[in-house]
């Protein structure tokens, strides 16, 4: 008795247990299929680590492609290397470089690099695949010998005009005792500065070879591109003057918010600029095209390009990608003018798992695919190239965020389930505002849920018409959308989406 007593207790016992884990097994699937995506990225992007030389620093600061297709590359401590896609060689082209941070293609034996002290043209004449000439094409600018002086670009518009950046001092440390160009001490107080000509200016380089200012009120200016409209854009990181980072429409003349380069404009007053009154700064500033929330949306915004491979990288044609140096995506630009100017949303463009932080230069490979260029250099970021290549798969995206006189017009890459379009549940829009003053970034100000009123879907089931409660100039609208879907199955997986609205229609 004893013995089926506990035999009878063991058996108990284990279906008990049974029960027990089969509830566990049962409410860890309930809570899987509860967080585990819907949908992936990595369902439609293939990333790639590059293998790169033994003992390199890889702080990539430029990236481009040769028309014969070599993969070109220039690094933090002076190194500019070839790659070869098909034998997958490393080749020294030229070194010696400080701190290269921009480069642009002429033919195969002949690249532009924007480095530190100037625009060099570096020439391999004999054929031999390493650069034997070292030209400075413009020098025509200031250095203090601040860390902080930073120089981007070029970039050439449609007529051959060369667009540079320099970057603000910082006075987290000083200046040397030999400087170049003029010193003007009227821009010394203050977190940045500019010292020296022309510090926080976009450059502009003729045809004549005569290097001109072109537009002031920049930071950190850490990217350059062109749309297939043939404007410029500019981005800048967060800091002093700059509440968050922020995307601009560069044209010739304007200001853009940061002061201290202010002093090398030809009309401006014997004045400290950055002691004239905020308002009064506030009034003259052209405003940026999209700010990008700090922290949690981007906080270093770096390199616009064109997305203009033809299809090979997917439905993103004619639109702008730009990296940033936090987050493992890069960011879909869509824009529109609105009252004769540039403003719009910002989206992550997500390509899985794989992507790594540092995204600092970004350039389309002949065969569409998408080279990364990361970086730390100090900061938040990583080392490396990858390659991101379409698998050729169409996902569920938004594809166009248009504003409305009553809200706004989402349009997206498929038709959507009519259901879960028109599910007042799946957006939810707050707003708010950084302010513009001089200290280091902003929190965000008035913030306030806007409820979605009534939705309208469209009769191809792409378009989504939202009406919003309110509609006001001068906030950034977020919205967070929930389970969406397209007809075939799919689930939106780049789910947030913040439009900057400047001006009203």
């Amino acid at each position: 008795m004893k013995n089926n007593h506990n035999l009878h207790n063991k058996r108990t016992f284990t279906s008990a247990l049974g029960c027990l884990l089969a509830l566990l097994f049962f409410n860890a699937s309930l809570n899987a299929q509860t967080i585990t995506p819907k949908d992936s990225a990595a369902n439609y992007y293939e990333v790639e680590n590059i293998t790169l030389p033994d003992g390199l620093v890889a702080e990539t600061g430029a990236i481009g492609f040769m028309p014969d297709g070599r993969f070109v590359a220039c690094f933090h401590r002076g190194e500019v290397m070839m790659y070869n896609q098909k034998t997958k060689q490393w080749k020294m082209f030229a070194e010696g470089l400080h701190e290269p941070l921009g480069m642009m293609v002429i033919n195969n034996h002949e690249i532009l690099i924007m480095q530190r002290p100037e625009l060099t043209r570096v020439k391999d004449t004999d054929g031999d695949g390493v650069a034997d000439v070292y030209q400075t094409v413009t020098d025509d600018f200031g250095m203090s010998g601040n860390y902080h002086e930073f120089a981007f670009g070029p970039i050439a518009d449609k007529q051959g005009n060369l667009f540079i950046a320099l970057n603000l001092a910082s006075n987290g440390a000083g200046i040397r005792n030999e400087i170049r160009g003029k010193y003007d001490s009227l821009s010394r107080p203050g977190r940045m500065y500019s010292c020296v000509p022309y510090r926080g200016w976009i450059m502009k380089l003729g045809k004549d070879g005569i290097l001109k200012p072109f537009a002031v009120g920049f930071r950190s200016p850490n990217g350059l591109g062109f749309d297939a409209q043939g404007r410029l854009f500019v981005s800048d990181n967060q800091g002093d003057w700059l509440g968050t980072s922020k995307l601009y429409h560069v044209e010739e003349g304007k200001f853009y918010g940061h002061p201290a380069g202010l002093i090398w404009k030809e009309d401006f007053p014997r004045v400290v600029p950055i002691k004239l009154p905020v308002a009064q700064l506030d009034s003259m500033r052209t405003k940026e095209s999209i700010q990008f929330p700090h922290g949690y949306f981007a906080n270093s915004p770096t390199q616009p390009v064109l997305e203009n491979t033809g299809g090979k990288f997917g439905m993103f044609g004619g639109q702008m990608l730009i990296g940033d140096m936090d987050h493992k995506y890069v960011i879909r630009l869509l824009m529109e003018e609105v009252g004769g100017a540039m403003q719009g949303a910002c989206i992550p463009l997500n390509f899985g798992s794989k992507m790594r932080i540092g995204n600092n230069r970004l350039a389309f490979a002949p065969d569409g695919s998408l080279w990364v260029g990361q970086n730390d250099h100090g900061w938040v970021g990583a080392r490396g190239i990858q390659r991101i290549t379409w698998k050729g798969k169409k996902h569920l995206d938004i594809m166009a965020m248009k504003l409305t006189k009553t809200g706004f017009d989402l349009t997206f890459s498929l038709p959507l389930d009519p259901a879960k379009a028109q599910d007042l549940l799946n957006y939810k829009f707050r707003r708010f505002y950084y302010e513009y003053h001089q200290a280091y970034g902003s929190k965000q100000f008035d913030v306030k849920d806007i409820p979605v009123q009534s939705i309208k879907l469209s009769a191809d089931g792409k378009t989504v018409s939202l009406t919003l409660a309110e509609l006001k100039a001068g906030y950034v609208y977020e919205l967070k959308t929930g389970d969406i879907e397209s007809t075939d199955g799919k689930y939106l997986f780049n789910n947030l989406i913040c439009y900057t609205l400047n001006q009203l229609r």
